[in-house]
């Protein structure tokens, strides 16, 4: 299902609660990012361009339309109780270092979970083309325990209640982790297609997202990944993405989008190692934007708060047509953007560049479609990038 000519209508989902919670001391993961890409939004007026929709906790009911009842009834405990001797091997089995317990935990699943429902159900009413829930995206988490710093998965959540209203949703992944958790969530199904660009390499977490893991049963190749190396600019990335992209959406055809925008594929973030500036990551948003199918984007990854929250404020402009200053404005948070106090990320010094080699037009049999819908009489070429890529980019002729 395609839009209409008419001015593009974006919600924004905001909780001023969601930036309150700390994971603890030293830990990568601070929610207080989602302050300041909201003041951010606020400070360059994108918030009187669209509908600001303050979302509400999601329910323990409507969590475990996905996860397991006895892991939402464990973290919904007060913390004091998850502290007991007893609690201790349950705490080892749903949670770990990475996912801890802190106070008001439960809390800060709801509103995760909530943000993105509510984005959802837009959606599905009718009310908005754009659905943007920055305070989403928490894509790692297993239907029964905790996982990379994420305790509940709202975008498998939010495809669940998409599925009520479409036949066929894509879920398009640009964080530097793999998508693990939704791909899992689907593997089995052919009314999502789960698409994830990601770095692949040695001991980097999760580990998954190999180029064979193409779904099972039903959801054969209906899962693809995209697995990346380390260094990746702005042109090679957007070089790989757009083509892949365009295949997908003209052969799965879907109803509506998912897409998670985590900002740990920019340049110089604590936990990624890709490379990618504002625009090359923004130029994968506006792509997808462009196409004029239902749309919710999503957070996720982004370990340097205040690039996060220039990105995304980048992003909902994006969303809004809209021409932003390369200046920050004089906000609330203005000293997170210290020393530059520009809308910009410069490339990283240093990392490995990703170059093209060889013949670009090399013809090839027997790889895995990237659009997984591959016709066996298609004729397939193959555009063979060098060592800072791991995979081969399929175009269906």
């Amino acid at each position: 299902m395609e839009l209409s000519g008419s001015r593009r209508r974006v919600a924004y989902f905001f909780n001023e609660t969601l930036p309150l919670f700390h994971f603890g001391p030293g830990h990568a993961m601070k929610p207080y990012r989602h302050f300041l890409v909201d003041d951010l939004v606020q400070g360059y007026g994108l918030d009187d361009k669209m509908s600001l929709m303050r979302y509400e906790p999601a329910s323990k009911e409507e969590m475990i339309v996905y996860h397991d009842s006895y892991y939402i009834d464990f973290i919904s405990q007060p913390m004091e109780n998850l502290k007991t001797e007893k609690a201790n091997v349950k705490n080892e089995v749903y949670l770990d270092t990475d996912c801890p317990n802190f106070t008001g935990l439960f809390n800060y699943c709801q509103l995760i979970a909530g943000g993105s429902l509510a984005a959802a159900r837009s959606l599905n009413n009718g009310f908005c083309d754009v659905a943007i829930n920055w305070g989403g995206g928490l894509h790692h988490a297993k239907w029964n325990r905790a996982y990379g710093f994420c305790y509940v998965n709202d975008p498998v959540l939010a495809i669940v209640e998409l599925l009520k209203h479409n036949g066929r949703v894509l879920y398009l992944d640009i964080d530097c982790h793999h998508g693990d958790g939704v791909e899992a969530a689907f593997y089995s199904t052919n009314r999502v297609m789960t698409l994830s660009f990601h770095l692949y390499e040695k001991n980097f977490f999760p580990g998954t997202g190999n180029m064979n893991d193409i779904g099972v049963g039903a959801g054969l190749h209906h899962s693809s990944n995209v697995p990346l190396k380390m260094g990746i600019t702005d042109d090679d990335y957007e070089q790989i993405f757009k083509p892949i992209v365009s295949n997908v959406l003209q052969k799965y055809q879907p109803n509506v989008i998912v897409m998670q925008c985590g900002t740990d594929s920019l340049a110089g973030d604590r936990l990624g190692r890709l490379n990618l500036t504002l625009k090359g990551h923004s130029n994968c948003v506006k792509y997808v934007i462009s196409k004029n199918i239902p749309l919710i984007l999503l957070g996720g990854g982004g370990y340097r708060p205040a690039n996060a929250a220039r990105c995304w404020t980048l992003e909902t402009a994006i969303a809004l047509e809209e021409e932003l200053p390369i200046s920050i404005p004089e906000i609330e948070s203005y000293e997170y953007f210290a020393p530059e106090f520009r809308l910009e990320i410069s490339p990283g010094e240093g990392i490995e560049k990703c170059e093209f080699s060889g013949d670009s037009t090399i013809r090839t049999t027997g790889i895995m479609d990237f659009c997984s819908l591959a016709l066996s009489t298609s004729r397939i070429t193959a555009i063979q990038f060098s060592s800072s890529l791991s995979f081969f980019l399929i175009v269906v002729c």
